[in-house]
């Protein structure tokens, strides 16, 4: 628990806290970008606690909850076919579609398991080698490494019965997308630390340097969070627009070249439509010409899709940053974790989720 304490010190957070009051004069609005994030302010409070000037906006950064719809239909079309095992992690499990989910679908029989690496997919296909297995690649540029490891490593072993089933979706275009809104009210972000673990900062000295706005990379502890809206509220105050890295203990300027050398390899750049959001160019990656055969939407042939969002849903607002889960007026009523009718309530990054689980369920006034 060493660690845990000392990034959860409640005197250290009171001092952070004090500081970022003493040196905020105007009215700033910031953005975290991550879901990791996003729990992390609602469960300590941290938006409570911060001077009234300061408002924090919920950012897109929950890889599950912009998942398209497509995406996840052509999932459970996938899913409930008899000779197929789907694997996925479990936070997709109860993601609707726009008429089923998986958890569903397993209960009608389907053959789907919940894994702790895509690896273990792998194993999988290896045992059953009478049936096909997909794994549900979804995430950030975090969990690519291994999705595109997996990809090469049964490509290698000849592996004919696997392939991946691509979502994975990329930060720098989404921060594009949102200071390119004529809605945008976001004057700073908090970067995501994992996002920059694995692919280092220069993709965001361009987004710094076009917008003039201040980014700082930060963890997802309540000090690390903290320290980063300070940095950030720095930033404003001074007129100043630079990238920072609040995250040295994992973040290294140049990210991790192994990790970003297989994604190289294995994925390629692509147009992505994010969910409630809508379509965002190069902001995806998908596999390339080299490990098509392990496209599971080629394979089999789910391309043409037809969905249907509910009516009452208002999480592609929630994951634009303009309005708050609790502003929603299905929250908690017909859009419970029981009862989802968007993502953002049941995934684990999910603002819907933070909000509902953590007790937010009156709007502040």
């Amino acid at each position: 628990m060493k660690y845990l304490d000392e990034f959860g010190d409640a005197e250290l957070a009171k001092r952070l806290l004090d500081d970022i009051a003493a040196s905020t004069t105007s009215r700033w609005a910031l953005m975290e970008v991550c879901g990791g994030q996003t729990h992390t302010i609602i469960r300590n409070g941290i938006d409570q606690l911060l001077p009234d000037s300061i408002e924090l906006i919920h950012g897109p950064g929950c890889p599950v909850c912009v998942t398209p719809l497509e995406t996840i239909d052509r999932a459970l079309a996938i899913a409930a076919r008899p000779d197929v095992i789907f694997c996925s992690f479990g936070d997709m499990i109860r993601v609707p579609g726009s008429t089923d989910d998986l958890f569903r679908i397993k209960s009608r029989g389907g053959d789907i398991r919940i894994v702790y690496s895509p690896l273990d997919a792998v194993r999988i296909a290896q045992q059953n080698p009478d049936k096909q297995v997909v794994f549900f690649g979804v995430g950030f540029e975090t969990t690519a490494p291994a999705n595109a490891m997996t990809v090469k490593l049964a490509k290698q072993q000849g592996i004919t019965n696997f392939s991946l089933l691509v979502s994975h979706v990329l930060v720098p275009p989404a921060i594009r997308a949102i200071m390119d809104s004529p809605t945008r009210r976001v004057q700073g972000f908090l970067a995501a630390g994992h996002v920059c673990t694995v692919m280092g900062l220069s993709e965001y000295e361009p987004l710094v340097e076009e917008y003039q706005v201040p980014i700082v990379a930060t963890g997802f502890e309540p000090l690390d969070v903290l320290e980063g809206i300070r940095r950030v509220v720095l930033q404003l105050e001074a007129g100043q627009a630079q990238l920072d890295n609040a995250y040295p203990r994992a973040v290294q300027p140049q990210g991790n070249p192994v990790a970003q050398q297989v994604v190289g390899e294995v994925f390629e750049t692509c147009d992505r439509q994010w969910r409630g959001i809508g379509m965002i160019p190069q902001s995806g990656w998908r596999l390339n010409a080299h490990y098509a055969d392990y496209d599971a939407e080629k394979r089999f042939e789910v391309l043409d899709i037809t969905t249907m969002e509910s009516p009452l849903c208002r999480s592609g607002e929630v994951l634009q940053g303009l309005i708050k889960p609790n502003q929603c007026a299905a929250f908690g009523k017909e859009c419970t974790p029981r009862t989802p009718l968007g993502a953002p309530m049941v995934s684990s990054e999910g603002a819907c989720a933070a909000y509902y689980q953590f007790r937010r369920l009156e709007v502040s006034v």
